[in-house]
């Protein structure tokens, strides 16, 4: 008879592939099913849109189209398609958040850092779905936008159809922002009609502060004023929106809690300051 141990290892359910880009690391994961071949393929095209649009907005590269205009080398209205609309974007989130997201520093200059990284995942997702890809998982820095299921069923159905209902869901990790090596909740992105397929995180734990608080005047700083909240996530039907809002939340304090949890369909976790947690009823199940 065969000892337990003399078996051979289970193959892998799952098989990611990452990259750096954008100041952090991209991780594309799917089923192991579907192949190493089929993973690596679809990761040098979402490696190849994420270069492509950080080499068109990053303010850390000085041959940006961001910091040509930041050195008002050339002006908004010369400025490409995608920055101009991008740039529309961000200003409406303005507007609809009351000034706690905004697409410009308080020196001025346009920074659209905190739209961009989930447009890239946005559209991302759009390219592996028009790759025939049903069941995926891809997260930059922390920010997670789902596909499907991470269990691979034979003819995998469409997301959001009726036979994808009762599926397994992705599960999603929010790290202590005290603790990197420590998970203080976790979120079902996925698997069911319905569900939500996007997770944000935003806050200074990762980064520092980089967040500008909302009414913040011109020459102010990052951290300037006592933060009400060390780290926000949000759970939405898409990843623009739980970007988007987790900084705003961020910015705005308590009001904009309010204000995102009374306008959208979201899930918000808080961390506050003193390490409370702040937690609507998606995150209490």
């Amino acid at each position: 008879m065969q000892r337990t141990s003399d078996y051979p290892p289970a193959p892998p359910a799952l098989r990611a592939r990452t990259f750096s880009c954008m100041g952090t690391v991209v991780s594309l994961t799917l089923p192991a099913a579907l192949g190493a071949d089929k993973l690596a393929a679809a990761t040098a095209v979402v490696e190849q849109l994420f270069a492509g649009l950080d080499e068109t907005f990053s303010l850390y590269r000085p041959d940006s189209e961001a910091s040509r205009l930041a050195r008002a080398e050339i002006a908004l209205p010369e400025a490409s398609e995608d920055m101009r609309r991008l740039y529309a974007d961000a200003v409406g989130w303005r507007l609809l958040t009351e000034g706690a997201f905004t697409p410009e520093r308080p020196d001025g200059v346009l920074d659209l850092s905190g739209i961009v990284k989930g447009y890239a995942i946005q559209e991302a997702g759009t390219s592996l779905l028009a790759l025939g890809l049903r069941d995926w998982c891809l997260n930059a820095g922390g920010d997670v936008l789902v596909s499907g299921s991470p269990v691979l069923v034979s003819g995998s159905p469409v997301p959001g159809s009726p036979e994808s209902a009762g599926r397994e869901p992705w599960r999603a990790g929010i790290v202590d922002p005290e603790d990197r090596r420590t998970l203080i909740a976790g979120y079902p992105l996925g698997g069911r009609s319905g569900a939500k397929l996007a997770l944000a995180t935003s806050g200074s734990a990762e980064r520092g502060d980089h967040i500008w608080a909302a009414g913040a005047g011109s020459g102010a700083r990052p951290g300037s004023a006592a933060p009400v909240f060390r780290q926000v996530s949000v759970a939405a039907a898409d990843i623009v929106t739980a970007d988007v809002l987790a900084t705003a939340i961020v910015a705005g304090g308590l009001p904009m809690l309010d204000r995102a949890t009374d306008g959208w369909d979201i899930e918000v976790l808080a961390v506050r300051a003193g390490g409370e947690l702040l937690a609507t009823p998606g995150f209490r199940r």
